[in-house]
């Protein structure tokens, strides 16, 4: 994990075939350098959540060193320092030893946000889900809120229950637990009620409907504006009218 950003990579291992595979590069390159050559897996793929640089940083690093492909979505294609090798969508499915890997599109926080579900057993969501919290849609190339709550509670949170979640900030969880726990996810699926109070959000009057902690120890906060308009901001951008 990167200490300013707190961004993750992930780096998965088929240990029969010594195969693997790294889920967004912001992290720190040295480390996972040294497993995969210290271990001697054969690293096939870089596997981008969204183009940020906070997940993209270390790309041609892994690239140049071990010749994989660096793979991530076709909408965001012309933004990714060096490029993608590969392009995927909604439902694409790839293999790399006993890993098999199927793409989901879960737009809001970006236009081409993917998540990755790995045999079933885990899925790296990037900055859609967090544990306890979501991903805003004020980031550059976001999409909408609709986008970001339809990602989540009817894509993601349909993942069976015991489904272990990798985010792109921060600690794994599980499907289960954030159905139960994730004051957004219960919001957003009729399990929370909301009750609004008047306030400014990025400066402009608002209403604030939910406002909870954050991964990086603030907050995030779900407002809906005078015109309709609703979306997910940090914490640090809302006041109280």
């Amino acid at each position: 994990m990167h200490p300013g950003w707190l961004s993750n990579s992930w780096l998965v291992v088929d240990e029969p075939t010594r195969r693997a595979i790294v889920i967004d590069t912001g992290g720190p390159f040295e480390p996972l350098r040294t497993i995969i050559e210290g271990e001697s897996l054969e690293l096939s793929h870089v596997l981008c959540t969204h183009h940020h640089h906070d997940h993209v940083h270390h790309n041609a690093d892994y690239r140049e060193r071990f010749g994989c492909a660096v793979c991530g979505h076709a909408a965001e294609r012309e933004l990714f320092p060096g490029g993608l090798d590969t392009l995927l969508a909604d439902g694409d499915e790839l293999v790399t030893g006993g890993l098999h890997v199927r793409a989901l599109h879960i737009p809001g926080h970006t236009r081409g946000q993917l998540g990755f579900v790995i045999n079933d057993e885990a899925v790296f969501t990037g900055d859609t889900l967090f544990r306890g919290s979501v991903g805003g849609t004020r980031a550059p190339g976001h999409t909408t809120f609709e986008d970001l709550r339809t990602s989540i509670v009817d894509v993601l949170m349909e993942l069976p229950d015991e489904t272990r979640i990798f985010p792109g900030h921060m600690d794994p969880t599980t499907v289960a637990r954030e159905r139960a726990e994730n004051p957004f996810v219960l919001a957003w699926s009729g399990s929370r009620d909301v009750a609004g109070t008047r306030c400014t959000a990025f400066g402009e009057p608002a209403e604030l409907l939910l406002r909870a902690s954050d991964y990086d120890g603030g907050t995030k906060c779900w407002v809906r504006f005078e015109d309709g308009r609703m979306d997910v901001v940090p914490g640090s951008r809302v006041s109280r009218a």
